[in-house]
């Protein structure tokens, strides 16, 4: 792709983005989430693969919904009470509206079937901005109305969320596909809590961000987009293959790594609201998801290529690998003794 138009791309982003986190009015952040759409779109398909036009139309359709349910809902809400205010979402079909909305912009379960899809046609660095950056605007909404949300609807969708995320992406083989899962199975956690505690959701959503984008740039460094490929990296970059096995068990949340803090205080809060059974469920849930990335670390680290393999081997340059995969990797894996400060800070 031409830089210029690369660098007209990112900064469309940017600027949906921005437009959207500092809007007070519906329009203005609708205007935002329909800039960041646009934007995406030929990083999606700049590939000219079939499967990433596909891919893209597939995305442009779901989102081109689901802002027209954005749209309604606050229309709806602005009849009702007179108010276009984002904070001032009062009118009960409004917020039912608004929730299945920013649900379908998210690939949260039952509006999930695009994202595994749409994130297997795309590049890893487009799949990487769909699964943090493209997500952050949603969240921000969810984050500005939750007291207005339905809790008993957005406890539904994050159960299902959780369940469907780990049981689909058990037998999956290409790591997009199980990133886009794994991505699923977070988003119930940040839907479990954000009516009690929202800016748990959003520290929730932070750190994932930061494990999922560790990964993602390192499978994007050694160019690992299915498991077959995956099992010939511990050959060629030990070093980094043996982090990625760190990143992934912090992504599943595991103690004493970076991951486990979210899930210990989402488990934490929903204790004191007298849900324990749900906090239960969720942490069993997490053992599917668990289970798959083990899959993931073990044909990284554990797993060594037979002499007589039918996989091609990918020409081998020795690349030094970059500082931001080396930082990504790190905060990842040791911010958990500084927790702490991270929770008076959020």
């Amino acid at each position: 792709m031409n830089p210029q138009a690369k660098l007209i791309f990112i900064t469309s982003l940017l600027l949906g983005t921005t437009i959207t986190l500092s809007s007070n009015h519906w329009i203005t952040a609708w205007t935002g989430l329909e800039i960041n759409t646009l934007a995406i779109l030929p990083l999606i398909s700049k590939s000219h693969h079939p499967r990433a036009i596909e891919a893209a139309t597939k995305y442009f359709l779901v989102q081109a919904t689901a802002s027209t349910l954005v749209l309604f809902a606050s229309m709806t809400n602005a009849w009702a009470t007179g108010q276009w205010d984002i904070t001032q979402l009062t009118h009960p079909a409004s917020c039912m509206i608004l929730t299945s909305a920013l649900a379908m912009k998210l690939g949260l379960v039952p509006f999930h079937f695009w994202f595994p899809e749409v994130l297997q046609g795309s590049p890893l660095i487009t799949g990487l901005l769909l699964s943090t950056a493209m997500k952050f605007p949603p969240i921000t909404l969810l984050f500005m109305t939750s007291p207005s949300l339905n809790p008993i609807l957005l406890t539904t969708m994050a159960i299902l969320s959780a369940a469907l995320g780990g049981w689909m992406g058990l037998n999956q083989t290409q790591t997009r596909k199980i990133m886009a899962f794994s991505s699923i199975s977070h988003l119930g956690w940040m839907a479990m809590i954000l009516v009690y505690d929202p800016k748990l959701t959003l520290l929730n959503f932070y750190l994932y961000t930061l494990i999922t984008a560790a990964v993602f740039l390192t499978l994007n460094t050694i160019k690992a987009l299915n498991l077959s490929t995956l099992m010939t990296t511990w050959t060629k970059t030990p070093s980094l293959s043996a982090t990625l096995l760190l990143t992934l068990l912090s992504l599943a949340g595991l103690p004493p790594l970076t991951g486990f803090l979210p899930k210990w205080m989402i488990i934490q809060e929903l204790t004191k609201q007298d849900m324990t059974p749900t906090a239960t469920i969720m942490a069993l849930l997490s053992l599917l998801s668990l289970f798959f990335y083990l899959r993931l670390a073990y044909c990284a680290t554990i797993t060594l290529p037979p002499h007589t393999t039918n996989h091609m081997k990918l020409w081998h340059t020795h690349k030094p690998t970059n500082a931001s995969v080396a930082l990504l990797v790190t905060m990842s894996t040791l911010l958990l003794p500084i927790s702490p400060m991270i929770r008076t800070i959020v």
